[in-house]
């Protein structure tokens, strides 16, 4: 079953942000058509609707092309994905391979490996998803992927506010998404009682009803990643990795996507993207535990 779609009228408002990272500026006007986007992401029974019809194979379910990765061990070729493992003390944030790791055999039905399942969290954010794999599956039925710009409103609705929901991050002391509680990468005393992902709509829904829009897992776009929009990088230049995320695979700009909305690993003292203005570029074949999707439908 499709999920619920709510409408958003068009609307210009002003996009991106000064107060944190550098590729969130500069703040410009930008401007949506009407259109009406899906509830919540999409799930692991949603997404297992679209194997069973359709016999897809996913980006993480194929083995490794050679010719992509040269020099790299034929063992570490096989079919696989970016899974998060908590460390087990305080490490060097500056080293995201401290808490991420590729596991053969992880996918969407198995996220962190042939031992681990789904059929208990079907009502979970399907994670494991490229970008290709997020693409097919708006396409079976006949959505599309958000653009950034039409995310981003649809998070905050036009509102200036730090998040979707204001300027602080738990209103009397309201837990509003489900981000990192703890210290990161070690310890998560888990948001609400859940450590990892969270069944969507666990928590509240923004003032235009949709849920999951900040926290539980990033969402791709269909928007290409642009390096920077502030005026102090050059283009081209890299960026500094301050995330929970790991680095785009791909070092050309054609090949990352942009993604929105922070997930359960964002940690306020190291990873404060759990806003709608904040971002994130991310290759297009890439599959980890915390990047999901939600699609999206024209209305004009």
């Amino acid at each position: 079953m499709l999920s619920e779609l709510i409408e958003v009228p068009g609307a210009s408002f002003q996009m991106g942000s000064t107060r944190f990272y550098p590729e969130e500026a500069p703040c410009r006007t930008a401007t949506v058509s009407s259109f009406a986007m899906e509830r919540h992401p999409v799930t692991n029974a949603q997404f297992a609707d679209f194997v069973d019809a359709t016999g897809y194979v996913t980006v993480a379910e194929q083995p490794l092309d050679p010719a992509l990765y040269p020099g790299v061990a034929e063992a570490d070729l096989l079919p696989g994905a970016l899974t998060f493992r908590p460390s087990a003390a305080p490490v060097d944030l500056r080293d995201w391979r401290q808490w991420w790791d590729w596991t053969p055999g992880a996918c969407w039905r198995h996220p962190f490996g042939p031992d681990s399942g789904v059929q208990d969290r079907l009502d979970h954010p399907v994670v494991q998803v490229a970008y290709p794999d997020a693409v097919a599956y708006a396409r079976w039925t006949g959505r599309r992927l958000p653009t950034e710009a039409e995310w981003e409103y649809a998070a905050g609705g036009g509102a200036t506010s730090v998040y979707a929901w204001g300027d602080e991050p738990a209103p009397g002391g309201v837990l509003m998404a489900n981000t990192w509680q703890g210290r990161f990468p070690y310890r998560n005393d888990g948001a609400a009682g859940w450590v990892g992902t969270s069944p969507v709509g666990a928590f509240p829904a923004n003032g235009l009803g949709l849920v999951d829009m900040i926290g539980n897992v990033w969402e791709w776009t269909s928007t290409r990643y642009e390096r920077w929009f502030g005026a102090h990088h050059r283009p081209g230049e890299s960026a500094p990795q301050a995330s929970c995320c790991p680095p785009p695979a791909v070092a050309d700009p054609a090949v990352n996507q942009a993604l929105k909305g922070g997930s359960h690993l964002c940690a306020p003292e190291y990873c404060h993207r759990y806003r709608p203005a904040a971002r994130s570029p991310q290759s297009q074949d890439s599959s980890t535990t915390h990047i999901g999707f939600r699609c999206v439908v024209d209305r004009f």
